[in-house]
């Protein structure tokens, strides 16, 4: 996952906009940022490793002039975690195209070789969204007349980009002189928002990975960008879109809802924080149905993504609701950290236990879900050290199985606690006097609850299932063996890079 914003149409100068836009999405993504803008057919571009803020500093906001412009947040998966691979992308031919991407393509490795041998197109890092961008920039150069662009010819290479790519991709595009294009995979599986501004000069657009980014500057929530949809907004704001896809099924990632995406979000006509709310509802009937002797004296969240759940959990089964532990809220979330050992020894500086919330107590600990089981067997073990006599955790989501290959950091089955065990056997690696996982179709109908019309949702971490249905045992394989090797997103890190880049579109040269 990562966190994408363009802006279009705006009267005044756009880099402090995506800035702010890009703090609210810092969570789907800490590990690099960028900002590129267009100013008299000049693209800027300014990104490098880190967080938003340390990655851009008055000089750098000041280069970043013009009123038309994307960014990016990366959190890594396919390529390694080095400042070349941090978004947007640029290619200038046959047109000066900028790319932020959210997602991971599952045939980026056949689409390389396609583009060397047949497109004649080189493609420069380990990243899929660089390949992402070229296959776009090829099927712009095939369906332009003469290098002309048209509305007709992008949504035609967006068709394009359809019919060759499989995996799950949200992109927002810069096109140098023309305008902004967004467009979504068939299956809709990362997600997408329209916002628009009625501003004095005109009407502002703006298109983002969730709709929170959406409110914080100030425009109106419009709709999301349909699975299949490209929507391409000109530089005088008009708009325009098209479905582009031959077959669409609407199926966003469960996960967002379960973890990824922020409580005050809205994607696809459902509240996150509403989803999270019925996640607890559900998990208090089961936790009635499976422990009926067990009586909790509290209900505690694991911050911050479960909180919604515990509430209502606790509300569901009339059992005090208390908060038992403090965030650090410099220490990033941990589940999007590099490294096994990284994400073990985050837990201990990113939780603390306040001691009299435990002491004595038989306590529910509540969590958004299981993964690697590091987190979880941390927090029993603090509870238990804060004094706590029983210790029970339920998850609000079911056990993590199968790898997630479109754009969560968990692809191989060996680090996830729940690939191979038994809810007893977790429980006992886990350390809790007990543990209920809520089940699969209960969070289907949490979640849809919210919004009726969604009849399916990509949910392969839990059941196996991949929607895209080109996902085989050699895929999972390959992609487990490429993440045992040196630059993986799996290794720690430390650093900072990136650079300062004015294309001139006119002569095509790099100054830095």
């Amino acid at each position: 996952m990562c966190g994408i914003i363009g802006i279009v149409g705006r009267a005044a100068e756009v880099s402090g906009a995506l800035y702010d836009g890009l703090t609210v999405l810092q969570h789907r993504g800490q590990d690099a940022a960028g900002i590129a803008t267009e100013d008299n057919l000049k693209l800027r571009l300014h990104k490098g490793n880190g967080l938003v803020r340390d990655v851009f500093d008055v000089e750098h906001m000041a280069q970043l002039t013009g009123t038309m412009g994307i960014g990016h947040c990366r959190y890594p998966t396919a390529g390694s975690e080095g400042a070349a691979e941090a978004q947007p992308f640029y290619v200038n031919s046959p047109f000066g195209l900028m790319l932020a991407h959210n997602g991971n393509l599952t045939n980026s490795e056949a689409l390389k070789r396609e583009m060397f041998l047949s497109d004649l197109r080189h493609i420069n890092t380990n990243s899929d969204s660089e390949v992402l961008l070229n296959v776009l920039a090829h099927e712009l150069q095939e369906a332009s007349d003469r290098y002309r662009l048209d509305e007709d010819a992008i949504f035609r290479a967006v068709a394009g980009v359809h019919r060759r790519c499989r995996g799950a991709y949200a992109a927002v595009v810069m096109i140098a002189g023309y305008g902004l294009l967004a467009f979504r995979d068939p299956y809709g599986i990362r997600p997408l928002v329209i916002g628009r501004n009625a501003a004095m000069g005109g009407t502002e657009w703006m298109v983002a990975s969730e709709s929170v980014a959406i409110d914080v500057l100030g425009f109106d929530l419009v709709r999301d960008v349909a699975p299949g949809e490209a929507v391409l907004i000109d530089t005088q704001g008009n708009f325009a879109s098209r479905q582009c896809a031959e077959q669409t099924t609407q199926a966003p990632c469960m996960f967002e809802y379960v973890y990824l995406a922020r409580p005050d979000s809205l994607m696809d006509g459902i509240s996150v924080y509403d989803s999270r709310v019925k996640m607890g509802e559900y998990l208090a009937a089961k936790f009635r149905r499976t422990l009926p002797n067990v009586h909790p004296d509290v209900v505690i969240p694991v911050p911050d993504s479960s909180r919604p759940a515990a509430m209502q959990m606790a509300h569901c089964l009339g059992i005090p609701y208390s908060e038992g532990f403090v965030k650090n809220r410099y220490i990033g979330r941990t589940f999007i950290m590099p490294g096994q050992a990284v994400r073990r020894r985050s837990v201990r500086q990113k939780l603390n236990a306040i001691h009299q919330e435990f002491r004595g107590k038989n306590v529910l600990l509540v969590d958004d879900s299981i993964v690697r089981g590091t987190t979880s067997q941390e927090i029993v073990c603090m509870a238990r050290e804060a004094g706590a006599r029983k210790v029970y955790l339920a998850s609000a989501a079911p056990p993590v199985r199968f790898a997630n290959v479109y754009g969560i950091d968990m692809p191989t089955q060996e680090e996830l606690i729940g690939a191979n065990r038994t809810e007893e056997e977790i429980n006992q690696v886990v350390g809790a006097d007990a543990l209920i996982y809520q089940d699969l179709e209960d969070l289907k109908a949490a979640v849809r609850s919210i919004n009726p019309a969604i009849n399916f949702f990509e949910t392969s971490c839990f059941d196996g299932c991949y929607v895209t249905g080109d996902i085989t045992a050699e895929y999972l394989s390959g992609v487990a063996n490429k993440r045992g090797q040196p630059g993986d997103a799996e290794d720690d890190h430390d650093g900072d890079g990136g650079g300062q880049l004015d294309l001139n579109l006119v002569s095509s040269e790099q100054e830095h």
